[in-house]
């Protein structure tokens, strides 16, 4: 009896612990996601896997890639090429070496492939660019011949061109996809593109050598570097003039370069090339609340999807420093090649 009792209880409380077991737990999705860095002089892109901050490769895509948007559906990459050689302001032209026509364009590069697929016309030196909500239009700004190009995505051709002013580099769609603002560095100004029609309704002054625009979310205000000045400005996006501006530090010495609103669009940040930092910026009060120093000539920066890590792009220094935002400090530096220019990053 003692045995069959004990037989019993067993297989009870085997059958107890069996109704009781659950499927092991799945593993928590992966917080991992890359950053893709163009360099301007090597003529590739860097991909960095965000987990362990190593690059991943190293991608051809042409001459001196650029500005870089990923498409709002995350599978395509699109890069600025110019076949136009590296010069700087007040540089003479007709020292340089003859524009290479050819190489013009933007490049497609798909994101589960890893490599460049194609290169689509642009209109002459695209420079920067900026992507419609619903992924169907480019807006290119081409500086050498002071205009933009409006490109169909589905045709993958030009279907408009409009004169916005001297050396136009900095395109943004407003958020409401109403109005296109490009900047002319020449003029110091904004041209107002309105989307429906494709046709420049009004331009505006904003400061000496404008590069960068970043819209509040309800489109009403943007703000605007004026490089010369050592400033940030903000401005009425819908009166089209400015509000206020914050000043940076001495002009020449800070240069502000790229404008980047933080996702609760509380924080600006700006980076300020031959300054060497970033500066961080209380939008509301319009007050810099602090800078940090991250490498030589910071050009082009992006945040994490949490918002939480700043990323930029430092050409001279040929690397990739990474701001702990919370600490304000730079936590590491990933060393690339070729005059790293613009940076994105894009959740896999």
């Amino acid at each position: 009896m003692t045995t069959r009792k004990s037989a019993l209880l067993t297989a009870g409380l085997t059958a107890l612990l069996a109704g009781c077991a659950r499927p092991p737990a799945a593993p928590p999705p992966s917080s991992a996601y890359r950053i893709y860095v163009t360099n301007e002089a090597s003529g590739d892109m860097s991909v960095i896997d965000s987990a362990t901050m190593n690059v991943m490769a190293t991608v051809p895509l042409g001459k001196r890639p650029r500005g870089i948007h990923a498409s709002p559906d995350g599978k395509t990459i699109y890069v600025a090429l110019s076949g136009s050689p590296i010069a700087g302001p007040g540089v003479d032209e007709s020292t340089l070496p003859p524009p290479d026509k050819s190489a013009d364009g933007i490049g497609v590069f798909d994101v589960k492939q890893n490599k460049l697929v194609r290169v689509m016309h642009s209109g002459s030196d695209p420079e920067n660019f900026d992507i419609s909500k619903d992924g169907k239009r480019l807006y290119v700004s081409n500086e050498d011949v002071a205009g933009i190009s409006v490109v169909d995505l589905e045709t993958e051709k030009v279907i408009a061109t409009l004169q916005t002013g001297e050396e136009p580099e900095g395109v943004r769609i407003s958020p409401d996809g109403k109005w296109v603002f490009v900047t002319s560095e020449e003029a110091g100004t904004i041209a107002v593109v309105d989307t429906t029609t494709n046709k420049v309704v009004d331009t505006f002054k904003v400061g000496r050598r404008p590069r960068s625009i970043a819209f509040l979310p309800d489109s009403a205000m943007a703000w605007v570097n004026a490089e010369n000045d050592g400033t940030v400005v903000l401005v009425d996006a819908v009166k089209h003039k400015i509000v206020d501006s914050v000043q940076l530090g001495e002009r020449g010495v800070v240069k502000p370069m790229a404008v980047l609103l933080s996702p609760d669009a509380k924080t600006l940040y700006v980076s300020s090339g031959r300054g060497k930092r970033v500066f961080v910026v209380d939008a509301a009060n319009r007050k810099v609340e602090a800078s940090v120093e991250v490498g030589q000539r910071p050009w082009g920066i992006a945040l994490s999807p949490d918002g939480k890590t700043l990323f930029s792009a430092n050409g001279p220094s040929n690397d990739l420093s990474v701001v702990d935002l919370a600490a304000r400090t730079v936590s590491r530096k990933v060393k690339l090649t070729g005059s790293p220019w613009g940076v994105i990053t894009l959740e896999q």
